[in-house]
């Protein structure tokens, strides 16, 4: 390890340092004013390097490369401008959550339109213009591209603070972050606003993508990739601070590059390597500032909204015709083996993944409905639950029937350790902490091949032989997650239900007539992860095996689309979210390349025309019916 590779490795880490900050400033100042969670962000930022590289090969001939390569942002900016106008406008009453699923359903979409302009491979672009030369650093030759891009980072962060602070549409932003109620009662105009500063946000993330163009391709996963690490960003810096935003790019950046310079390093007669330490050092960090400082570094405490989306209705019991309904299907459920024999067979393994979703999705439902508590890291709890299954069925030789009951403690064990730290967290502070730990439970597992086989997981975990023959494993897993919803539903209507909700709805009062709020939250924390364990067991014996990708971030998104395509202020909503988002899924997936970009937009028809969910719209059109009925009846 030379002085001149460390030197090295902190000016790559600088140069990545300016573009992680013009994606993550740019989510910074959209959620700091309009409280919007945009999942959509690393799309514009991968349409950036796109656009760019169209616009270069095109038109560079005739207007230059740096004309060409600066028209990416602009075309960013004004999609977002128009995503803003004809999408996000229509739900801001709507809760956050539902923002949520619908910048993620905005995330399918623009993936498939790439797919479908710019073809499935990744896009090389040509060198910078005017800077395809390096220069000499301590006998080391570094890019000169790459002291561009470093400079680029303090221009962006000097603009936009002489923006903020010496203009008055800076003020405006400045005052809605602070409290955008107060900016609306005095006469502001909201909407455009809100326009301008998505418009603003975008553009940025585009420029982030088209100023990378020069270092690595356009692909179709930069998305995802980029999105998670401005979320770390933007709140260690503190939610719509800017120099916080820059202060926490520049240390995540370079502890990568420390880490990376530093490989693999004997410590004590172990072996470290500190490289692989860059998949997740910056939730490393994140999870370090939370607990230390749970508003981020720059950041200040969130006020409190005086209004905000629909208040959350009580949970009802069901009724006798429901409680009937739902016992006839079950008896359908158990029947349908046996009414269509061996042509059933795809529709049981079908319906065998949906009953594993739904009480995955329930096990979410549990602590993000009646317990408020938003995560974004549940997967961890399920993949936690199938890893543990599956190790005690390969290490251990234990039966199915052990690894069952014992896998889900496992998870168990994980939402203790995490719970225990979560629950001194709130609103998107918490959100933020669950995905931390998710990630580095993603890691630990991606990364530990002598024991949970690596990248490759582990494989050869199938049921018994009397759980193999014909619909037997289909029955099982009906009836396992059948007492699972079962006993959710139960919890959530006995005194622990009770209280979860009270300290839902006021911590503060909730605290004030003994309620134990955190201990409360914690227990929740706890069974929400046995259950989602559960669920987890049961899908590593119902595909033969485990791999990472049953714990990543898409995982978790999955159950939180589930849980509000159904709806999260009802009992049912996670079952028939989970059913239908699997449907679909498989459906689509089935019929067409475009997948994602079909499923996207079912998705945004269902947000715009039932933000309460199907469950939820179902019921409240069965309210509007009901009384009419009645109506008609009583004479």
């Amino acid at each position: 390890m030379s002085a001149s590779g460390l030197l090295a490795q902190l000016l790559n880490g600088l140069a990545s340092a300016s573009s992680l900050f013009l994606v993550s400033v740019g989510l910074s100042l959209i959620f700091g004013v309009t409280r919007t969670i945009n999942f959509a962000h690393g799309s514009f930022y991968m349409l950036g390097a796109f656009i760019a590289y169209s616009s270069v090969d095109v038109l560079s001939p005739h207007i230059g490369f740096w004309p060409a390569l600066l028209l990416a942002p602009l075309v960013c900016g004004l999609l977002g401008a128009l995503t803003e106008m004809l999408l996000l406008r229509r739900i801001y009453q709507a809760p956050e959550l539902f923002q949520l699923l619908a910048t993620f359903a905005l995330v399918l979409v623009i993936k498939d339109a790439s797919l479908w302009l710019w073809g499935p491979e990744e896009l090389f672009g040509p060198r910078a213009q005017g800077m395809e030369d390096s220069v000499e650093i301590l006998g080391r030759q570094f890019p000169t591209y790459d002291l561009f891009l470093i400079a680029v980072g303090p221009c962006v962060l000097l603009g936009l603070t002489l923006l903020l602070t010496k203009t008055r549409f800076g003020t405006l932003v400045r005052a809605a972050t602070q409290d955008r109620e107060m900016v609306g009662a005095l006469g502001v105009n909201q909407a455009w606003l809100f326009t301008s500063v998505f418009a603003l946000g975008t553009l940025l993330a585009g420029l982030a993508g088209a100023l990378q163009l020069p270092r690595e391709p356009a692909s179709l996963e930069m998305d995802m990739t980029t999105i998670g690490a401005a979320f770390v960003i933007v709140v260690v810096g503190g939610m719509g601070s800017i120099p916080g935003a820059f202060i926490a790019a520049l240390l995540v950046a370079e502890l990568k590059a420390v880490c990376i310079w530093l490989g693999v390093q004997e410590i004590a007669g172990v072996e470290i390597s500190f490289s692989k330490l860059t998949l997740v050092v910056e939730f490393l960090v994140m999870a370090v500032v939370l607990i230390w400082r749970p508003w981020g570094l720059l950041g200040k405490p969130q006020a409190l909204a005086r209004s905000g989306g629909q208040p959350e209705q009580p949970l009802r019991a069901a009724g006798r015709g429901a409680s009937a309904a739902w016992l006839a299907l079950l008896a359908a459920l158990v029947l349908l083996p046996l009414a269509f024999g061996n042509e059933a067979s795809y529709t049981t393994v079908l319906l065998t993944d949906i009953f594993v979703a739904a009480l995955f999705a329930a096990s979410l439902h549990f602590i993000l409905g009646p317990g408020g508590m938003h995560s974004f890291g549940h997967a961890a709890y399920f993949g936690l639950g199938a890893y543990g299954a599956a190790l005690l069925v390969r290490q251990l030789n234990l039966p199915m029937e052990a690894a069952l009951l014992l896998g889900p403690l496992v998870a168990a064990a994980g939402a203790l350790l995490y719970g225990w730290f979560c629950v001194r967290l709130s609103g998107v502070y918490l959100t933020m902490l669950t995905l931390a730990f998710a990630q580095i439970s993603w890691a630990i597992v991606f990364q530990w091949d002598d024991f949970t086989g690596g990248s490759n997981g582990v494989t050869g975990v199938w049921p018994p032989e009397w759980a193999s023959q014909g619909a037997a494993f289909y029955w099982l897993a009906l009836g396992v997650c059948a007492i699972g919803l079962y006993l959710l539903r139960r919890i959530l209507f006995s005194p622990l239900g009770y209280a979860l909700r009270a300290t839902r709805d006021s911590a503060l009062r909730a605290d004030a007539i003994g309620i134990d709020v955190r201990r409360v939250q914690w227990t929740a924390f706890v069974i929400s992860g046995l259950f989602a364990g559960l669920a987890g067991a049961l899908f590593a014996f119902s595909k033969g095996g485990v791999a990472p990708d049953s714990m990543s971030v898409t995982k978790s998104v999955d159950s939180l689309v589930m849980v509000l395509l159904g709806g999260v202020q009802t009992l049912a909503g996670p079952v028939v979210g989970a059913a239908a988002f699997t449907w679909l899924h498989d459906t689509v997936a089935r019929n067409t390349e475009y997948w994602r970009a079909l499923m996207g937009a079912t998705m945004l028809v269902l947000v715009l025309l039932a933000p309460q969910g199907i469950a939820g719209y179902a019921q409240a059109l069965w309210a509007r019916i009901a009384p009419k009925n009645k109506a008609e009846v009583a004479p």
